[in-house]
Order: structure tokens, then C-alpha cells, then sequence
């Protein structure tokens, strides 16, 4: 996978940005509050049209083109995927004069699609400072890194989340409209039926791939802490127990593993908890029990780094994460995403920060922006293209 041109218009502090990209490292140098995220954050914003920092799709559109009327954005790749061009082109245009609706357009090979359709067809992976917030902050962070980067290597996952997230909706109106007359029960088995289906196909997926994903990472984290540290994520599936929360009930040990849990075991487990958990339901008029109240933790010698972890500590488990995601695409899809790493060396000692850049070194392209180009030693500087950025303006300064 290999980013060849990008297009930027009125895209946070892009007024206007073309940049042709090789392939190999390249370095983004530049003071605060220049755009160098922004510029890594249009790249992502291609795997599933979604920011992976804005809370909506309006905060993308830079403020002038706001004041005018149909201001819009604009993102344009111009990739390579297995050896083959594609373009893929996201309009966000506004619908009134203050900006507040908008309409998104997403374009594959100048073809229109869905969000849904984009599955696969850009793979990337991004590491932010704020990614601390996987391991430290609610439930729904974790399951959102889990589900992206499953659904970058499986488009039929990333149909089965987004009609999960459809019969929920529907499940969830049901119930509430049942917290003020009398229910009638039968009228959620149709309901049942698809959540259940669903919900295991999202179950077997994640667990399949956490445990990959913890085979993969383990082996970074170690060589990150030079040996200090055993890292182990531990998934906790919503439905597999009976729990006040949903979640697991019994202690995690070495030995568990679901997901050799067999389809039918998931299956039954899924449909006793909503049984069990009904009356609760139909009184709070939502569903408690599936894949959506899903969590996995991070366990560094089996202390769980969401309420212990130090800082260091939290931001050497996310860099190792990122790292095994990116091996994790490339074992299943057969090539190595692109590699976004803002600000990943800063907080580092120079052991580990040589640590990252060796294993940075394997992808094919990677942008790694930074403050400081001093945290690049010479050797990695010269292996690559700098480029300079201020303003919402890139100059390069060498390669």
C-alpha cells in the first residue's frame, strides 16, 4: 500500500495542499499548532471516512470555507494497492448557510459509495499522543481500535458492525417504547434472532484477532522495556458470563482463550443473557447484553494499565500496539499499510526510540511527524525525505 498524491482542500488549515509522496520514510518537522496531525489525520480519515480526533465531520472544514456559502472539503488520494491505482475522493459539503448539516460524497475510482464500502480499500496505521485515551478511557475506545483495524483487513466485519449497529438502533427503540405501555415480548424475537447472529460473528472476530494481535505485540513491548514487562490483552465479551456489567465474571489467566470458543457456545451464552437480562431491559429501555459492551484490557505482568499504568508506561503499550497492527494488516492482507506516527518519539529514551525506527524501517512508506528533528538520528534522516511545514504550507528541506 502506497500513498502516491494527496489533495487537500479547505481541510483544517489546508486551504489548498498537493504533495506528491515517495515511497520510503518521511519526515514532517515543524513548531506546534502547524498542521502536522491535521495532515496525518486526512490520510486515516480515508480508512472508514471518519476522524480519528474530531468529534464531528464539521470541526474538518476549515473555518473560512464555513463562512461561505457551500463550503466544503476535500480529501484526494492517489494510491497504490497491490500494485494497482486506485483513487478514493471524500467531498464534505455544507447544506445551509450556518455549516451545521452536512452531506458527505465518498468515491472509489470515481464511483459513489458508502463509508461501509471503504473497508479495505486504504490501510493505514496511525499513532497520536491522545491514543494513551485506548488504554486509559472508556470501553467504546478500545472496541473502536479493535474494530477498525479488523475492518481493514475484513470488509465482510465491517458490513456485519455496521448492520449490528442497525439492529441494535431498531432493538433499542423497541424497548423504549415499552418503558410506558405494556410490552409485547414477541415482538423482539425477530430482533434476538439478527443481534444474536451478529453478535457472534463480532465475538469470534475480535477474539480471533486480539489474540493475534497480543502475539504480535508481546514481542515489541518486550524489546521496548528490554525484558521489564510482559504484555497481555485480556478480551472481556459481553454475554460469555453472567456479571452485573455483562462482562466476564471469572479472573483472566494465562490460559484463556476465546477464540477457540466455539460458535455454538458463543451462541447460547448470547441468547441466555438476554433472557436473563430482559426485565432489566424493558425497565431501562436498552440492551444491555452484546459485542457493543465488549472490553479488553491491557495487562502488563497481569496489572491491568487502565487504572495503574504510568504514562511512559501507557505510551510504550499503545506504540507497541500500533506497531503489531501494522503486522497484523500485513500478515492478512498480504501488504504493509502505511505508517502514521505523530509525535511517537517524543517521552522516548534513545533506546527505544532506535527500537521504533528499526521497525518503522520495515514498511514500504511511513510519515512520522515531529518538533524536533534532532530525535531522528542522522542515519534515519538520510534514509528518507524532511519536510518542513508551517502554516498549513510544506517546504522540503531534504531526500
Amino acid at each position: 500500500m502506497l500513498l502516491v498524491h494527496l489533495s487537500l482542500t479547505n481541510f483544517r488549515n489546508f486551504i489548498r495542499l498537493e504533495l506528491d509522496l515517495p515511497p520510503g520514510p518521511t519526515l514532517i518537522v515543524g513548531p506546534n499548532a502547524q498542521g502536522k496531525t491535521s495532515l496525518l489525520e486526512a490520510i486515516d480519515y480515508l480508512v472508514a471516512a471518519e476522524s480519528a480526533r474530531a468529534a464531528g465531520d464539521r470541526q474538518l472544514i476549515n473555518f473560512l470555507a464555513l463562512r461561505q456559502p457551500g463550503g466544503f472539503a476535500r480529501i484526494v488520494a492517489e494510491i497504490r494497492r497491490h500494485d494497482r491505482p486506485a483513487r478514493i475522493e471524500v467531498r464534505l459539503v455544507t447544506r445551509d448557510e450556518d455549516g451545521a448539516h452536512l452531506h458527505k460524497e465518498i468515491l472509489v475510482n470515481g464511483v459513489r459509495r458508502r463509508a461501509a464500502d471503504l473497508a479495505g480499500a486504504w490501510n493505514d496505521v496511525l499513532f497520536l499522543p491522545d491514543d494513551l485515551h485506548i488504554v486509559e478511557g472508556p470501553p467504546s475506545e478500545r472496541r473502536r481500535f479493535l474494530d477498525r483495524t479488523i475492518s481493514q483487513a475484513d470488509p465482510s466485519y465491517a458490513y456485519a458492525l455496521a448492520e449490528y449497529g442497525r439492529v441494535l438502533t431498531q432493538r433499542n427503540a423497541l424497548l423504549r417504547q415499552w418503558t410506558e405501555r405494556a410490552p409485547d415480548t414477541r415482538l423482539l424475537e425477530p430482533w434476538d434472532a439478527q443481534l444474536i447472529e451478529l453478535g457472534v460473528q463480532l465475538t469470534r472476530g475480535r477474539a480471533a484477532a486480539l489474540a493475534e494481535l497480543e502475539q504480535l505485540a508481546a514481542p515489541i513491548h518486550e524489546a521496548l522495556t528490554r525484558g521489564a514487562e510482559q504484555l497481555r490483552l485480556a478480551y472481556e465479551p459481553s454475554g460469555l458470563s453472567r456479571s452485573p456489567d455483562g462482562q466476564l465474571a471469572l479472573p483472566l489467566g494465562p490460559t484463556v482463550d476465546w477464540s477457540s470458543v466455539a460458535a455454538s457456545v458463543v451462541t447460547e451464552s448470547l441468547r441466555r443473557a438476554l433472557e436473563e437480562r430482559r426485565a432489566e431491559e424493558l425497565e431501562r429501555g436498552m440492551t444491555l447484553i452484546g459485542p457493543h459492551r465488549d472490553d479488553f484490557r491491557f495487562l502488563a505482568d497481569g496489572i491491568d494499565l487502565r487504572p495503574y499504568g504510568s504514562r511512559g508506561q501507557n505510551r510504550t503499550t499503545m506504540i507497541a500496539a500500533r506497531l503489531a497492527q501494522g503486522e497484523w494488516l500485513q500478515r492478512r492482507t498480504g501488504e504493509w499499510p502505511v505508517l502514521l506516527f505523530d509525535e511517537t518519539l517524543a517521552e522516548l529514551d534513545a533506546a527505544r526510540r532506535v527500537e521504533v525506527l528499526q521497525r518503522a524501517a520495515a514498511y514500504p512508506q511511513a510519515l512520522m511527524t515531529a518538533a524536533d528533528l534532532d530525535l531522528f538520528p542522522e542515519s534515519f534522516r538520510r534514509s528518507g525525505n524532511i519536510w518542513e511545514l508551517r502554516g498549513g504550507t510544506l517546504h522540503r528541506i531534504a531526500g
